[in-house]
């Protein structure tokens, strides 16, 4: 398969993988749950690199379908890759802004965009899917990135969203006016698309002219320029008209077939008897919704004034022009919602900006009883007073707003977290900035199992963080340096960890056992501070 080359691609292909996994700590104040827990609705403040990385333990493997709206690298936006890539020669090259004088911004958007696809696959369900808003500027590139991250196999469509109303007759060539949507499949074998309603419009095209006692129907062409031996037979209408397909035209169905069909009454010879027959389809009949289109209408989905216009009536701004030019509308959101989720899944949108897809998520489930539960992430300074604001006013309600349903609140809750310092293993060699113990406790656990971490399970008096498919996994940890100097896997520890016939997995700052014991109690020994290995690839060999 070719592949996409860029500068830079050396250092960062990889990179997702070295990104130290951080703390998330509570906003309590900022967020609406009377408990913070990371199995709320979520929003969380930080680089979206290192906070895709800190949500690995809690979200791999769970999300059902992300949403995207990463820079579309204009030029206008002067951003700055920020990622901490360990290379002197690239931090001065990365560090700078990102505008249209830079003539390696397409390498640097590159760069930026690998390593956060690739761990957002790792958070994807086997049965999720990835949407991408992106336009002209980087289209090309984000396919060969999606290709290479997620399979060109795993390809689903490229959505057309018109976002303009009308023509801007500015442009100096040509007005733009849709973007795109890539969507990819974790795994197309495993994914499938919800069917979407009826629009009234198509609804409306039954009818019943003839009286059928099966109800409204609409009719097709029964002729077609596909090849087929059988289908150039005449017929006689009801009024004696004859009728053959014309030249390049063949009939669908057999001679038989159309007679049977006629006989049924599902072949329809206009209101005189005496029109080419067309075959009728009842709406009874048919599937209860239709298969999502690539080609998505503004009349349908909304445009860009939409969405300036949600935002200006949910924050009260005092003009459209003060919100963000690429802001969403939340029926965009919801047609990916439709098309991609049940009313149970997680949704995640790691580029947040105003909030659009939380809104659409609590929109949605007010609407069908769902409980979808959203995770959006934004490191810009605007993520408490528009991300967070947003989110906070349409569960609570807002006055002024024209739709019933907003203006009585959407209900639900969120917590807010804060992308905290990060977890090395020179924090515990000296002491500094411990992370507390479940924090520790679900790393630990994620990247030794490579399976959930569920707090539920964790029971600290007996120093149990949870429960895999190979181990009981155990922690003996305190977030104190005095404390921890004298903790330590011994004899008296081992023999009051839970008697069960699984093999145990302990981490501790240190052991007083002999080989020999650890073999008999089944116990797997990784010491604190901790070079992770991956127990489940280690077949138990320690443990016997």
């Amino acid at each position: 398969m070719p592949s996409l080359q860029f500068k830079g691609k050396v250092f960062v292909e990889n990179h997702h993988l070295v990104v130290p996994f951080h703390e998330l700590q509570p906003v309590r104040s900022r967020g609406l749950s009377k408990k913070a827990s990371l199995h709320d609705n979520l929003i969380v403040e930080g680089d979206n690199l290192a906070a895709l990385k800190a949500l690995l333990p809690t979200c791999h493997g769970k999300v059902k379908c992300i949403y995207i709206d990463p820079p579309y690298n204009t030029g206008n936006e002067s951003w700055v890759y920020n990622d901490n890539v360990n290379s002197p020669m690239m931090r001065d090259w990365l560090g700078k802004v990102v505008d249209r004088e830079d003539l390696t911004r397409h390498d640097k958007w590159c760069c930026m965009m690998l390593p956060r696809l690739k761990l957002l696959r790792e958070l994807l369900r086997d049965d999720g899917a990835i949407f991408v808003s992106i336009d002209d500027n980087e289209v090309h590139r984000l396919r060969f990135l999606m290709d290479e991250v997620f399979g060109e196999d795993n390809f689903l469509a490229t959505a057309i969203w018109q976002k303009n109303f009308s023509p801007k007759n500015t442009a100096k060539y040509f007005s733009e006016d849709h973007d795109f949507i890539l969507v990819y499949a974790r795994s197309i074998d495993e994914w499938t698309p919800n069917l979407l309603g009826r629009s009234e419009q198509a609804i409306q095209r039954y009818k019943n002219p003839d009286d059928d006692p099966r109800g409204v129907w609409s009719s097709s062409d029964l002729t077609a320029r596909n090849y087929y031996s059988l289908g150039t037979y005449e017929v006689t209408s009801p009024s004696g008209k004859t009728f053959k397909p014309s030249v390049g035209n063949y009939f669908r169905v057999s001679p038989d077939k159309f007679a049977e069909l006629d006989k049924d009454g599902r072949i329809w010879w206009g209101p005189r008897g005496g029109s080419m027959p067309r075959l009728k389809r009842y709406l009874s009949e048919v599937k209860k919704g239709v298969v999502p289109q690539t080609l998505w209408l503004h009349s349908e989905v909304g445009h860009t004034q939409d969405a300036k216009k949600e935002l200006v009536s949910v924050l009260d701004f005092e003009r459209s022009e003060d919100v963000f030019n690429t802001v969403k509308p939340t029926n965009l959101i919801r047609r990916i919602l439709e098309i991609a989720t049940d009313k149970d899944s997680i949704i995640l949108d790691s580029f947040a900006g105003s909030g659009t897809t939380a809104h659409s998520v609590l929109a949605l489930n007010k609407e069908d009883g769902g409980n979808r539960r959203f995770v959006l992430i934004e490191c810009e300074d605007y993520v408490d007073f528009i991300t967070a604001e947003r989110v906070r006013r349409v569960i609570k309600g807002i006055p002024s707003a024209k739709d019933a349903a907003l203006k009585e609140g959407l209900g639900g809750t969120f917590s807010y977290f804060r992308l905290g310092k990060p977890m090395r293993q020179e924090s515990l060699l000296d002491g500094s900035n411990l992370p507390d113990y479940e924090k520790l406790a679900s790393y630990l656990f994620f990247t030794a199992t490579g399976e959930e971490f569920a707090p539920e399970q964790l029971r600290r008096d007996r120093w149990l963080i949870g429960t895999s498919r190979l181990y009981d996994v155990f922690l003996i940890y305190e977030a104190d340096t005095e404390k921890l100097k004298d903790m330590a896997l011994t004899l008296e520890v081992a023999r009051k960890l839970p008697r069960t016939n699984r093999d145990k997995l302990v981490f501790a700052p240190t052991k007083y056992l002999e080989p020999e014991f650890l073999h008999r109690y089944r116990i797997t020994f990784q010491q604190l501070p901790f070079q992770i290995y991956e127990a489940v690839g280690q077949s138990g060999a320690d443990s016997g």
